[in-house]
């Protein structure tokens, strides 16, 4: 990785950290808290929350036609993503072990606090719910099939990619020949060294050699 593109990844680092700042202050803004897994407004907040939430029988009547007909198809989804749940579960707690990479701790990945929003009713918290599960799924899965291919492929792709995980930055370059299998090797080292971390890992590259 040439000086240029690791002077870059700092600075999104320094971005994300400042994002992350921005956003601690606007939760203070909106004045909530979070205790534990639970999410607390102030009393003022939620007063203000339950003047705007549309009963369920009026929610109804506002729903779009559309929405109707494709709703079985989203939650016909459910079952499908249960599925890839497991799978996805049963090849890293299999696999992992025997290649040496820490495992994803899949509970990092699902953030379900929209129930405590008090301006929703209960069939809008029942679809935030699956929305969560879906992202947090999805999030889990890339993470796992992202260590799996620095362990055995972390070559970057001769085209730019879109929605590319946090670890592909950090592969090697398309071509990039010289002592690959040394790199490689490296790679799978970083990869033993690594504990099991929450939201995004933080992922510098490989050893220096």
């Amino acid at each position: 990785m040439n000086n240029r593109i690791r002077q870059l990844l700092l600075q999104i680092t320094a971005l994300e950290d400042e994002l992350n700042e921005a956003l601690k202050e606007q939760s203070g803004r909106l004045r909530y808290q979070i205790e534990g897994r639970r999410v607390v407004f102030e009393q003022a907040i939620k007063e203000t929350h339950r003047r705007v939430k549309l009963g369920v029988f009026r929610w109804f009547l506002t729903v779009r036609p559309q929405n109707y007909i494709t709703m079985p198809v989203i939650y016909g989804m459910a079952l499908p993503m249960l599925l890839f749940d497991l799978c996805v579960n049963l090849y890293q707690w299999t696999c992992f072990p025997v290649y040496g990479i820490a495992r994803v701790k899949r509970g990092s990945y699902f953030v379900m606090d929209h129930q405590h929003l008090a301006y929703l009713n209960i069939i809008e918290k029942a679809h935030c719910l699956y929305c969560s599960y879906a992202v947090g799924l999805l999030g889990f899965a890339s993470e796992v099939v992202a260590r799996t291919e620095q362990y055995f492929c972390p070559i970057k792709h001769a085209e730019r990619i879109l929605g590319a995980h946090s670890r592909y930055e950090h592969f090697l370059a398309y071509g990039e020949a010289e002592d690959f299998h040394g790199k490689l090797e490296a790679y799978r080292a970083k990869l033993a060294g690594e504990a099991s971390r929450i939201d995004k890992p933080e992922y510098n590259g490989p050893p220096a050699r």
